[in-house]
C-alpha cells in the first residue's frame, strides 16, 4: 500500500457517498441511525458565528482529508479545526509518524498536502456538508442561526510571519475568507446544482424528497469559507514572533484568532509532578526543550497585549490548549530524537493550564480547548466554564 494520499475528486466522492448510502443506508461506515441530529435549538457563538454544537475535531492528520471532515460532521462535529498548513507544503515525511498505542506520538507536523489539494480538500467537504445538512435534515435545530448551517470551518496556519506572508500561504488564506472568485469553488457550486437538478446519485433514494427543496441550495453557500483562525507555531518559537503573526492576522487580515499554546508553559517540575502522579511517569521528558519555550510571565503579558489589540480593530482573540508537548523518543518506533505527546496523557497537563489561564483572566479569556479531550471527559470540562 501506498503511503502517498491522493485526493478523490468531488463527483467521485459525491458517487461514493450516496451510492453507499443507497446499498447500506451508511456514509463512510456510519449508519444513518448514528448520524447526530440536534433537536434542541440552543447554539453556541465562536467569534461571531454559530454552531449548534461546540464539539469538533482539531487540526489533525485526520482533517486533511475530506471525506475524515465529513465523517466528522455526521457523528457530531460542528467546529471543526482544519489541519495546519505551512509555506513548505512539499514535505518528505518519514514514515512511521504517528504512534498511538495508548498515549498519542508524532513526529509530523504539517499537512501531507499542498496548499491548492489542501485549499481542495476543505473546499469538497465544506461544499457537500452544506448538501448533507439539508439532505438529512441535521440543522433542524437551528433554524435561526444567523449563517444559517450548523457548523464552523476554522483554519490553522503555522509556523512564522515569514511563511505566512509568502504568496502561496496569502493565496491560501485568502482563499478561505473568500472563494467568490475562485474558479474551483465557482465550479463545484455549478457542479452541485447540476447534480440536484439532474437527481443524480440520489434518485431512488429516500434522499429524493428532500432534494426538491434544495434546488436553490448552491447559490445559498457562503463564499466565506473560514472567518476564524488557530495559529500554531513551533516548539522553541520567540513571543515577540508569536505577537507578531498574532497582530497581522488581527490587524490586516481581520481575522479572529486563537493562539495555540504548549503545555511547557507550566514549567518541568510541574509538568514532571503532574505526569508522575497520573500514572504516566515512563514519559521522558528533557529540560531543555522547557528552557527555550515560552515562559508563563511573559506568555501572560503577551496575551494581555494581543486581547487589547483585538479589541482596538474590532476583533476577537483567544487561546488554543494545548499544543502537544515534546517528550524524548525513547520507544524506537518513530524516527528523530523527539516526539510530540498527545491524548490522555496531555488532559492532566492542559486542563491545569486552562485554570491557570483562566484564573489570570477571570474567565474572560475564551479558550478553545482540545489537550485530551475525549467522550469519557468532554462534558467535565465543560461544567468547568470553558467556552
Amino acid at each position: 500500500m501506498s503511503d502517498l494520499m491522493r485526493p478523490i475528486p468531488f463527483r467521485e466522492l459525491l458517487c461514493r457517498i450516496f451510492g453507499e448510502y443507497s446499498k447500506l443506508k451508511s456514509i463512510f461506515g456510519i449508519h444513518k441511525n448514528e448520524f447526530f441530529k440536534k433537536e434542541s435549538g440552543k447554539r453556541i457563538e465562536v467569534f461571531g458565528e454559530e454552531c449548534s454544537v461546540p464539539l469538533g475535531p482539531a487540526a489533525g492528520p485526520h482533517t486533511q482529508l475530506a471525506q475524515n471532515i465529513i465523517t466528522s460532521y455526521l457523528t457530531g462535529g460542528r467546529f471543526i479545526e482544519l489541519k495546519t498548513v505551512q509555506k513548505l507544503d512539499m514535505l518528505e515525511i518519514e514514515k512511521p509518524c504517528i504512534d498511538a498505542a495508548d498515549e498519542g506520538y508524532n513526529t509530523e507536523w504539517s499537512t501531507e498536502y499542498t496548499l491548492e489539494k489542501a485549499y481542495d480538500e476543505y473546499l469538497k467537504a465544506w461544499v457537500i456538508l452544506h448538501l448533507l445538512e439539508e439532505l438529512l435534515s441535521l440543522n433542524s435545530g437551528l433554524l435561526g442561526s444567523s449563517n444559517g448551517r450548523s457548523f464552523i470551518f476554522n483554519m490553522s496556519v503555522g509556523y512564522d510571519l515569514e511563511g505566512i506572508k509568502t504568496p502561496g500561504m496569502q493565496t491560501f488564506i485568502d482563499n478561505l475568507m473568500d472563494s467568490s472568485r475562485n474558479n474551483l469553488f465557482n465550479s463545484y457550486l455549478e457542479q452541485l446544482a447540476g447534480i440536484i437538478k439532474r437527481k443524480e446519485y440520489i434518485g431512488g433514494t429516500d434522499l429524493a424528497g428532500p432534494l426538491k427543496g434544495a434546488e436553490g441550495l448552491s447559490s445559498g453557500i457562503s463564499s466565506n469559507i473560514c472567518r476564524s483562525l488557530t495559529l500554531s507555531t513551533m516548539h522553541g518559537c520567540p513571543p515577540d514572533e508569536i505577537e507578531a503573526i498574532c497582530s497581522y492576522m488581527l490587524t490586516e487580515k481581520k481575522l479572529n484568532t486563537f493562539v495555540k499554546l504548549n503545555p511547557t508553559l507550566l514549567g518541568y517540575e510541574r509538568v514532571r509532578a503532574i505526569l508522575d502522579t497520573t500514572g504516566f511517569g515512563y514519559i521522558e521528558l528533557s529540560r531543555e526543550g522547557f528552557d527555550k519555550d515560552l515562559k508563563y510571565g511573559d506568555a501572560l503579558s503577551m496575551l494581555q497585549r494581543l486581547t487589547g489589540t483585538a479589541e482596538a480593530c474590532g476583533m476577537s482573540f483567544g487561546v488554543k490548549l494545548s499544543n502537544t508537548l515534546g517528550v524524548v523518543n525513547n520507544k524506537d518506533y518513530l524516527p528523530g530524537e523527539e516526539m510530540y505527546m498527545s491524548g490522555r496523557a496531555l488532559f492532566p497537563l492542559t486542563i491545569n493550564l486552562a485554570a491557570e489561564i483562566s484564573a489570570d483572566f477571570a474567565g474572560q479569556l475564551p479558550i478553545s480547548y482540545s489537550g485530551g479531550a475525549s467522550a469519557l471527559n468532554v462534558e467535565r470540562i465543560f461544567r468547568t466554564g470553558i467556552r
